[in-house]
């Protein structure tokens, strides 16, 4: 099936189910069996057979085989959060002397795990050009257990080459993990691709409605238990009616984010023709310089991308983003309505050098609005910033 009725059909049995055509909440936690030694004799490694509600239910699995049917994965499991999924799939490779290589461009609180958790467990992480492509090779050390991806960065939208990565780490065994949360299960086929473990914010696209924090790890078949066991170490889970949300998310993430991918050009295309703007830093656009590697890798685009204003003053940064009335300043992205940020990039940055002196980074979420009433929007906030001068 094509992937637009794979999101309609996967993960449901309505003949299974008594006629429902969504799949039902299964609201538990303590399972009963019909004798002790089934209870005594249950598999330690079943992951999909009701046994203890931490372990998942009819409703969380549901969720798991559709995200991993349309990604193309093995398996999948639904935890709490999109870090709680980062958290996870590093510390099922790792263990204290080993070493672990981590694009430079990566999620700030996946940075902030590495540099203070895995560092107190004895793990080494070392910080790599988001451009490296099979240069990767170079960085490679006996001690390294697993190269973390992330394409585009969350912030600045370097697009990395994973094929040519996944080349390097498999030729040395080493797997592949990466942030796939703006490619999402629906744009980008990660394990065509050269990823071992693939990585979601599901908070963001898969729900699409702000009103739910999850996040869920892809696996292929060699890692699955490996990664299925440490969730279950972790006590990670997420509940029947959060994945329930998630599933019916689900259903409509193609639509969703065909419009939101259109209008999100449309913006980007008009912000690139304001002389306020330096540039604007979204692979989908031809300019980009990641245009490329996303136009071979990628079905489509996300609708997250920055933009690099010419030098401005702080003061000028608040007059535009408070002039804003269709973009709510806040975290988090992938939902129905646009979203604002205005991320200070430099701090984040070890291997290489974001230069903060070209001019202040806004990051836009463009929503499921009309295009020419979130274009209208900017252009009366430019014009606030311009009179803050």
């Amino acid at each position: 099936m094509k992937k637009d009725t794979l999101v309609g059909h996967t993960g449901r049995n309505p003949l299974a189910t008594h006629g429902t055509v969504n799949m039902p909440v299964y609201r538990a936690s303590t399972i009963v069996f019909s004798d002790l030694d089934t209870y005594s004799t249950r598999p330690a490694d079943d992951y999909k057979t009701p046994r203890y509600g931490i372990h998942g239910n009819p409703t969380n699995w549901a969720l798991e085989e559709a995200v991993a049917k349309l990604e193309g994965g093995h398996n999948a499991v639904a935890v709490c959060s999109g870090l709680a999924a980062i958290v996870a799939a590093i510390c099922a490779f790792v263990k204290a002397g080993d070493h672990v290589l981590v694009a430079d461009s990566v999620y700030g609180p996946t940075r902030n795990f590495c540099n203070k958790r895995l560092a107190s467990y004895g793990v080494t992480t070392e910080y790599y050009d988001p451009l490296i492509g099979a240069g990767i090779k170079n960085l490679i050390k006996s001690n390294t257990k697993a190269i973390y991806c992330e394409a585009p960065g969350s912030l600045s939208f370097e697009m990395q080459d994973i094929p040519a990565i996944a080349r390097e780490a498999h030729a040395r065994d080493i797997p592949v993990l990466a942030d796939t949360t703006w490619g999402t299960p629906y744009f980008f086929k990660s394990f065509e691709h050269g990823v071992d473990v693939s990585i979601h914010a599901a908070t963001k696209y898969i729900v699409g409605h702000s009103d739910v924090m999850m996040g869920m790890i892809v696996t292929n078949e060699r890692y699955w238990l490996p990664v299925r066991r440490t969730v279950a170490d972790y006590g990670y889970c997420s509940s029947a009616e959060e994945c329930y949300l998630a599933l019916r998310g689900l259903r409509t993430i193609g639509v969703r984010m065909k419009q939101q991918m259109a209008s999100a050009i449309k913006v980007a295309q008009w912000l690139q023709t304001r002389a306020e703007v330096s540039r604007v830093l979204f692979p989908a656009l031809e300019s980009d310089p990641g245009h490329a590697i996303w136009k071979r890798d990628f079905e489509g685009a996300a609708s997250l991308f920055s933009l690099v204003l010419k030098p401005v003053s702080r003061k000028q940064v608040a007059a535009f983003v408070d002039a804003l009335k269709l973009f709510g300043i806040g975290s988090s992205w992938g939902g129905y309505e646009s979203l604002v940020t205005a991320p200070n990039i430099a701090p984040l940055r070890t291997a290489t050098r974001w230069n903060a002196d070209e001019g202040p980074v806004i990051r836009l979420h463009i929503g499921l609005e009309d295009a020419d009433d979130l274009i209208a929007d900017l252009q009366q906030a430019l014009g606030r910033m311009t009179q803050a001068a």
